[in-house]
Order: C-alpha cells, then structure tokens, then sequence
C-alpha cells in the first residue's frame, strides 16, 4: 500500500514532536572513558568477558587468560598515536593517529557486537566514523610475515578488505546489511585503489530498528588459517538516533533525490534525478522540529549553503506537490 504525501509528512512531523521530548540522538565519542595518554584498554584487568557502556551502546569484551593472556573478541577503547610502527604489536593504534576530531576511539574485531540500550533499543542507528588501524593498514600496503601486499607486484591484484554490519531485532538476524570496504584495489585503474587513512562516515540507519549490530571482517586475502589481513577497525561517534522509525523508508512512491555529502560541514548538494517540477521545494527541520531552511527548487542540481546550522541531526524533506522524501542529514 502506497504511502500518501500527507502521511508521510504527518509521521515525519510526529518523530520531530517527539524529539521535543526526548534527545533526538546519542552519540558514543568515547571520550568519558578514562584513559592515560598514548594509552589503550582492552580488558585485561578485567577477563573472560565484561563490557563498557558509552551513549546508548554497550561494547562486549573478551580477554583470554589463556597462553598467557589475549584480547580474542569484541571491542577495545584506545587514544594511542602510533602511525608508523607495523605487527601486531601496535595493533591499538588508529592510522589517523587520533579520533575524529577528538582522542578516544573504539577498536573492534571480527564479530564484534554492538548492543544498543536506553532511548536506542530497539530504535534507528545512524552510523558512525570508521578507519582502519595501522597495524592492518601498513600490513595491507606493505606486505608483511603473514599478509600480502594488495595488489601485489604488479599493483593489479583486486584485493579488498570488507566490513560487513548487520542488525539483530527481536531475537532475529535481519536480511539487510550494508558493506564498506577498508581498502579496495579492484578498479581497472591502479590510480583508484585505495586503503582507508582517515575518518570516514558509514550511514547504517538503512538498517532499521536494531537492538544489535554485528560487525564481520573479510578479506581476499586468505590462507589456511583464515583471513590474512589483520582483523581489526576502528571507530568513533556511534550515533543512535532513538527513533523507532526509518524515515528514510515512509513512501515506496518517493522522488529519485540525492544528498551529499553526509555529513556536511559547509554546503550540502542536492541531485534530483529527474524530470523537475515547477513546485518542488525543499525544507530542512532540525531534532526539535524547528524549520532552518525552506526554499522552491529550480534546478535539479543546486549547492545549499549549511555553514550557520548547529551540530546535530537534520530531517531533509523535498516535496515536488504529489511525491515526498524525507532523507537524514548529519551535520558536524
């Protein structure tokens, strides 16, 4: 059954009501947890299995007592800056040499898991920033004892390093998932590769509802142990958006509309792909449902200046009279 205009934008205007409420979203920055300078944690005061709680996310970890101690599964809390040093020996270390824009940082590994708690259970996880570690980052550009050098002699091998995150809700593992590649040589030209070096954005609110998230690794890179290519990522501001519905989901009869980039900082570009309507405009509410921007489209392409917004989550709203789309923006 079709959604109409006006539904659409009577169940939009309810979720902003409601964020008059309640905090619209929770960011975990990680910065609350104590940590000595240069320093990393990784549960060994603490082992066989804890957790640590930041925003509305809690982070299980599992130290291993055995063969003399090993930080096996889940996730670690870091602020150390070591860019250079390879092996595993520096496998706390974000290659960014810092959070985004910030110290702390979360570290995870293969099956982490993410269990969202308070206003976020069972609600809309927006994302968060990603990068890779050092230790996995210079093993994937150099070579190292135990992973190739991508793309290999000739530069034209198609390795590729995967994240995988999928959410749990109500006891059941959901068919959706969405994938970011930490390192991609597949092009046809070598020029395009790449291995991530800096704080990207991942939108995982196409996911859903979520009560938790599971994050797999994977690599073309295998031998007969597994995966080569160190098994590590980093984070930073998860961010929750309490919200028990997927606007960007409301109409299956919606506008083609493009937004980026997301986040923004200083201008946000919107693509309209195609036919334009005389009468499409476009409106941005911020989480109190106050409207910042209204304007009438005349162009498919146009550049909006978003440098005077605050901080926060954005609702983008484009209505062309008989077709709406609400879509997320992040602004930072």
């Amino acid at each position: 059954m079709k959604t109409t205009i006006k539904s659409v934008i009577f169940t939009l205007m309810g979720i902003l009501i409601f964020s008059t409420t309640s905090k619209a979203q929770t960011v975990s920055t990680f910065e609350a947890l104590s940590l000595l300078q240069d320093s990393y944690w990784n549960g060994s005061d603490m082992p066989m299995g804890t957790t640590f709680t930041d925003g509305n996310a809690i982070f299980p970890n599992f130290y291993d007592t055995a063969w003399g101690g090993y930080w096996a599964t889940g996730w670690a809390y870091s602020n150390m800056q070591d860019t250079i040093t390879e092996g595993f020996l520096n496998m706390f270390s974000a290659i960014t040499g810092s959070g985004y824009y910030s110290n702390n940082y979360s570290v995870g590994t293969q099956g982490s898991v993410i269990k969202l708690t308070g206003n976020a259970l069972g609600k809309v996880a927006a994302g968060f920033y990603i990068t890779n570690g050092t230790y996995a980052a210079l093993s994937m550009k150099n070579g190292d004892m135990v992973g190739k050098k991508f793309g290999g002699t000739s530069g034209g091998d198609p390795d590729w390093f995967k994240l995988k995150i999928q959410a749990y809700y109500n006891g059941s593992l959901k068919n959706d998932s969405v994938d970011f590649y930490l390192a991609d040589y597949r092009f046809s030209q070598n020029s395009q590769d790449y291995i991530v070096d800096t704080w990207q954005w991942v939108d995982i609110s196409t996911l859903g509802n979520a009560d938790s998230l599971i994050f797999t690794l994977s690599s073309s890179d295998n031998g007969s142990f597994g995966m080569n290519t160190p098994a590590y990522f980093f984070i930073d501001n998860f961010t929750t958006l309490n919200s028990e519905v997927n606007i960007s989901e409301l109409s299956d009869d919606e506008l083609s509309v493009s937004i980026y980039p997301n986040p923004v900082t200083d201008f946000m570009q919107i693509d309209i792909n195609e036919p334009l309507k005389q009468n499409t405009t476009i409106e941005i509410f911020n989480s109190v449902g106050q409207l910042v921007l209204s304007e009438k489209i005349e162009i498919s392409n146009k550049t909006f200046s978003v440098s005077d917004l605050k901080h926060g989550l954005y609702h983008v709203v484009v209505n062309d009279g008989s077709r709406v789309t609400v879509k997320n923006l992040m602004k930072y």
